[in-house]
């Protein structure tokens, strides 16, 4: 377990469609990790999402393997909550 702690990596991923924004993050240090979702709309965070990695995809992530469906999770509430006067 001692060659997990001096493990360390980040990743940002930007995804740009109009005038919306997803930033997806991944990074470890000292062997724990978490990975996070941001959503931006016209220049301003929507809403943010950040969990924790698990060991195993902290393992994979280690070996240079390919996570599919890695940010499942990370969901972000897209309806529209109006206050009816």
């Amino acid at each position: 377990m001692s060659s997990n702690s001096a493990f360390s990596y980040s990743n940002m991923q930007t995804c740009q469609n109009g005038g919306k924004k997803i930033v997806r993050k991944v990074s470890i240090k000292n062997g724990k990790g978490h990975k996070s979702v941001k959503h931006y709309k016209g220049g301003k965070l929507v809403s943010n999402i950040k969990h924790e990695l698990k060991p195993t995809d902290i393992e994979c992530i280690k070996s240079g393997k390919f996570i599919p469906g890695l940010f499942k999770d990370c969901k972000c509430n897209k309806t529209k909550k109006r206050r009816i006067a």
